[in-house]
């Protein structure tokens, strides 16, 4: 396996607007997540996969601590912890919250992960945790894993979790938007020449990325089915 790299180019600003190729993306992850947090974070947090630890400043209204943790160094140098994800090096019963969000189809031992959440948490504690089921390769070769509801709630009941609150971050509206902008973005911008040119200008003439991210983003909205999803936010408690 190869080595790791050290300070990838984590995500660090959460604003994502409707001009952005990965709108659709953030937009139904974020609406989940940030209820989540509002709802069920609280007291000493551990964030296991922090990467540029994009979340704390949401957080922290709602706890007394946060710590973050991640296998390698973030390009900000902000982890506070690197350790496997599986082995973390902290006592039992340590911390009221575990968050853990788009880190899980990285680690191979999944199960470890959530196994270590669930004895790190606090009794009654909270583990709110999202993974994708839809999304290109990234991040390659660390790359594993894609969750369907069933298999996430089952590696969280046999950590031991009970309380499963399962939400669908957008429908199939919403990933066949974003399946779309994958396909055709990095098509239309890294084009050359005198093609590349017409082939943008073409583009933005039907209002480019942001119509695409409007239609979809009405559409899983008038049409919700959620039979295909872009990811979870799940919330288990301890």
């Amino acid at each position: 396996m190869h080595q790791r790299e050290e300070k990838l180019d984590r995500l660090y600003e959460i604003d994502i607007d409707i001009n952005n190729s990965l709108f659709l993306h953030y937009k139904f992850l974020h609406e989940k997540l940030f209820e989540a947090l509002k709802n069920y974070a609280t007291g000493a947090l551990l964030d296991i996969g922090c990467g540029n630890m994009p979340y704390k400043k949401t957080i922290l209204p709602y706890i007394t601590g946060y710590t973050g943790c991640d296998i390698i160094q973030s390009s900000d140098n902000c982890v506070d912890l690197i350790c496997p994800a599986n082995e973390i090096p902290l006592s039992d019963n340590s911390f009221d919250t575990v968050l853990s969000t788009q880190t899980l189809e990285h680690v191979e031992d999944h199960q470890g992960l959530v196994d270590e959440a669930y004895r790190l948490l606090n009794k009654d504690g909270y583990f709110i945790i999202s993974a994708p089921m839809y999304w290109p390769l990234h991040e390659e070769p660390y790359d594993f894993f894609r969750f369907t509801k069933y298999g996430l709630t089952f590696i969280l009941q046999k950590a031991g979790f009970r309380n499963i609150e399962i939400n669908e971050n957008g429908g199939k509206w919403a990933v066949a938007g974003q399946a779309l902008m994958h396909a055709v973005y990095p098509t239309v911008k890294n084009i050359k020449g005198t093609k590349g040119r017409i082939i943008r200008t073409i583009f933005k003439a039907f209002g480019g990325i942001k119509t695409i991210n409007r239609v979809f983003s009405y559409l899983d909205k008038k049409v919700p089915d959620y039979t295909n999803t872009l990811n979870y936010v799940i919330v288990a408690q301890k």
